[in-house]
């Protein structure tokens, strides 16, 4: 039986005391559980009332966010999803949602004031213009291009302009912080707007380059979308709230300490602050990243809806806990006061979790952009070590029949990627000619010359076309 939920505590604090210090761009789920919350829970200790969010966005998605936002004041209802009892709670961190705008002037307006010394960001992994054959941010992408003939119209756009502004009116440069889930994401989001400012401003691109904090980060909480059951939830609570936010109890936030013009105390709050934030990230998106991959694909192909469904399913249970014990986890380098033998443990909870009723489909969701961030780099390091590499290769193959577009029982798989109509074609293809798949460069780099790895892929991809997911991963199991 579904426990029943708490009514939500509102902010024990005076809002109308909080100044805004924070542009925040991206307003979705998990800002909203993550940094939101953290922020919340400083300003109810009486600390930081001036480092008040403000929130932004570029996207049409934005505009509908900010008029559900702005018709309840800014406030988000979070609700904790425990097994023991869901937590329900009203942030209050965001005092304010500025106008989406196609030349984001008013965004810019604001992010040129004094009073605002940190811009944060959750775009997406994909949002950030990389290519994935490098790793470095790519100037020919498309949206790129545009910006720089007719600046302004991206996040990174928008955050050159305000930067530029300050720099004319003597402001120091405020500290720009991604909150995405990305390998170094303060040197990707540094090399993304370096990148487009040397597009039309060289001399600018290095003062930039110079004189502004990108801080790297880790961050984690799983945060499902906001669909009918989520509303439901807030309507149990007697809340009209078309936007509720449903998380897992679990949070997670490590931080450089690089915020030259100063930050909230979010150490108070459960913040870690340590120069080896690149050891947190590796354990985290190898594993749990890496391991939403691994339950993904043979979930979705085998029907299976929820995740901690799949997580109950012997089969798919298995196939995570010998990929992760003997192709991820022995490659992971130690992180500072972790066990993690532990970690991966705690993972296996999180995941089994049955209030999350986060879905196989979202896992599934852009695998073109988590794939390399997630899988490859453990392929490239079990191989380096000359390690096994048939579990990580049965990955990727799950991951090419899936976008086949059927699962076993013949059932139609709607488009789940950026680049789905090319993702299908190269699947239909590899159907016959299996290293067709791994020739997508800027997936696989030079993997499809690796023996060991296109035998192994081989193997996998005619034997989930010969005996279906089930049997494939019974035999891999044993």
């Amino acid at each position: 039986m579904t426990p029943a939920p708490s009514l939500p505590a509102f902010p024990a604090y005076d809002r109308s005391k909080l100044t805004a210090g924070i542009v925040h761009i991206g307003l979705g789920n998990f800002h909203r559980a993550h940094m939101a919350v953290y922020l919340d829970d400083l300003f109810a200790l009486g600390e930081g009332h001036d480092w008040a969010i403000l929130g932004a966005g570029v996207r049409e998605g934005d505009a509908r966010m900010r008029d559900a936002l702005v018709a309840q004041h800014c406030l988000s209802t979070v609700i904790e999803l425990d097994p023991s009892g869901r937590r329900a709670r009203t942030i209050g961190a965001m005092i304010g949602f500025l106008p989406v705008e196609p030349d984001n002037a008013t965004m810019i307006a604001a992010m040129t004031k004094p009073e605002i010394r940190i811009v944060s960001l959750t775009v997406t992994e994909g949002g950030y213009f990389i290519d994935p054959a490098t790793g470095r941010f790519d100037p020919r992408a498309p949206e790129i291009a545009a910006d720089a003939a007719n600046p302004h119209r991206t996040a990174f756009g928008a955050i050159i302009a305000a930067l530029k502004a300050r720099r004319a009116a003597g402001t120091p440069p405020f500290t720009v912080m991604s909150c995405d889930n990305l390998p170094g994401n303060g040197h990707v989001t540094q090399a993304a707007i370096v990148g487009l400012a040397q597009l039309s401003d060289p001399a600018l691109a290095e003062w930039i380059d110079s004189n502004v904090a990108f801080p790297n980060g880790m961050v984690d909480r799983i945060t499902p979308a906001t669909g009918p059951r989520e509303r439901e939830m807030a309507a149990a609570l007697g809340l009209s709230d078309p936007v509720p936010v449903t998380c897992e109890p679990f949070r997670q936030w490590v931080l450089e300490d690089h915020f030259p013009t100063g930050r909230p105390a979010l150490e108070k709050v459960g913040v870690t602050f340590t120069p080896h934030v690149h050891a947190f990230e590796m354990m985290k998106i190898r594993i749990l990243n890496g391991g939403h991959a691994i339950i993904a694909y043979p979930g979705g192909l085998m029907d299976i809806e929820y995740v901690h469904e799949a997580m109950a399913h012997p089969l798919v249970r298995g196939f995570l806990e010998r990929v992760e014990k003997e192709e991820i986890i022995p490659y992971v380098p130690p992180v500072p006061d972790t066990n993690i033998a532990d970690y991966f443990r705690l993972i296996v909870e999180r995941f089994s979790n049955p209030e999350i009723a986060d879905t196989e489909r979202r896992l599934c969701l852009d695998g073109s952009n988590r794939q390399p961030k997630f899988i490859i780099p453990s392929v490239r390091d079990a191989l380096a070590a000359g390690g096994t590499v048939d579990g990580l290769a049965l990955v990727s193959a799950l991951w090419c029949r899936y976008c086949h577009g059927t699962t076993d029982s013949g059932a139609e798989i709607a488009s789940n990627d950026p680049n789905w109509d090319y993702l299908q074609a190269q699947s239909k293809a590899a159907k016959a000619a299996p290293v067709v798949w791994l020739q997508m460069k800027p997936i696989y780099g030079e993997l499809n010359k690796d023996v060991r790895f296109v035998v192994a892929f081989t193997k996998a991809l005619n034997a989930l076309w010969e005996k279906g997911t089930a049997a494939v991963l019974k035999d891999y199991v044993g």
